[in-house]
């Protein structure tokens, strides 16, 4: 059984000869450099220039001897920059920060020392804006041929070649993250509950820009099998929702359908649907518009736990994470014997039946050491086999 058999048959709540593995096939379940360095110098791996493929999670590119040796089963193949664009990295007056601003003119600061990630500092849209303000606000071209160079060929590859199971990434975060990054979580939050047509419209600009980034992807994949399209939208937090699912409901739910709705009458992949925390309150609601699989499964959160999540959804949503707890179980205060009964854990919670994808919660952070990381994956190749 080859990785995209193995995988196609866990996307199907059948169960394969193993849990299919997944470190680095999506920008939401990789690994930073500095834990992914770590790692190679661990395992005896020849030293390799790291290649980031997410600036702003400072996420490492999973080289071919690391998957070959691990065993991943799927790869992404993700839209590139417009070649207008180049990022511009500057330092800080107090040199304190590396910072850049990105296409959306939205500004991201790095430490300097010990910087892990770059989080945002300036929003393009804060403040008293009018709705020409967000007409006005350049956007960038979803259609830039530029985006699309090589990557039917790289899809072949994943496919043929390598015969794992190929995931598309999108263009950007998802349409309520775009919003609340370009209009600052201050002013959104603040428009969210006192002015919804503001809302509303910048909503549907992002929602336009994806869907003729997808219009253009398929056009491109044209006769190719995609098995996965990669979705997000961070819509909760540790503890509740971010917004409330009724509010999620009225505003949101009837865009993100629309998006499914088209994107399933254009292809037979699976929609992967990333939100951090404790969306329980709205998965209902999800399988109902069309996804397929769920992502990173916040295991930790409220009312997030994994047997009862298996138990209540397991037959209608593939879970795709969940495989180990990264708050309480895998950085670098807990030891390896802790990371090995959590998965353990995961792995009875979430195997049965198939409608499983391993992987950690979220991106592997630089702060957890290769025996973790180790410990998690000999511990799936020791009890993740059905």
């Amino acid at each position: 059984m080859n990785s995209r058999q193995r995988v196609l048959l866990a996307l199907n709540h059948k169960e394969p000869d193993r849990v299919p593995f997944d470190m680095g096939g999506t920008v939401v379940t990789g690994i930073q450099a500095k834990a992914y360095k770590k790692l190679r110098e661990y395992l005896n791996f020849p030293e390799k220039e790291i290649k980031i493929v997410d600036i702003l999670q400072q996420l490492a590119q999973v080289d071919d001897d690391i998957m070959d040796y691990l065993g991943v089963d799927m790869r992404n193949v993700s839209p590139r920059s417009t070649a207008t664009f180049q990022i511009d990295i500057n330092q800080t007056e107090d040199g304190r920060y590396l910072f850049f601003y990105d296409e959306y003119q939205i500004g991201w600061r790095m430490p300097k020392v010990d910087g892990m990630y770059y989080d945002m500092f300036d929003h393009p849209l804060a403040g008293e804006i009018t709705e020409k303000d967000v007409e006005d606000h350049q956007l960038p071209d979803p259609l830039d041929p530029s985006r699309f160079a090589g990557i039917r060929e790289a899809a072949e590859k994943v496919l043929n070649e390598e015969q794992r199971a190929l995931v598309i990434g999108n263009i950007s975060a998802g349409i309520f993250e775009l919003y609340m990054w370009i209009r600052g979580f201050k002013d959104g939050y603040a428009d969210w509950a006192g002015n919804q047509p503001l809302a509303q419209k910048m909503l549907n600009r992002y929602m336009d820009l994806q869907m003729a980034y997808w219009e253009k992807m398929f056009e491109t994949m044209q006769g190719l099998p995609i098995d996965v399209v990669q979705m997000a939208d961070d819509v909760a937090g540790q503890n509740n929702m971010l917004i409330s699912p009724m509010s999620y409901r009225k505003h949101l739910k009837p865009l993100h359908k629309e998006m499914f709705d088209y994107i399933h009458s254009k292809t037979e992949a699976k929609i992967f649907f990333h939100s951090c925390g404790a969306i329980r309150k709205i998965i209902p609601d999800l399988i109902e518009i069309g996804v397929d699989i769920l992502n990173p499964v916040q295991v930790n959160a409220t009312d997030m736990d994994s047997a009862e999540l298996k138990q209540e959804y397991g037959n209608d949503v593939v879970f795709w994470g969940g495989g180990v707890d990264t708050q309480s179980a895998f950085d670098n205060t807990h030891r390896p014997e802790e990371v090995r009964a959590d998965v353990r854990k995961r792995l009875e919670d979430f195997m049965p039946g198939g409608g499983f994808v391993f992987n950690t919660v979220h991106n592997i952070q630089g702060n957890v050491p290769p025996e973790n990381i180790m410990a998690m994956w000999e511990t799936l190749q020791e009890y993740g086999k059905y």
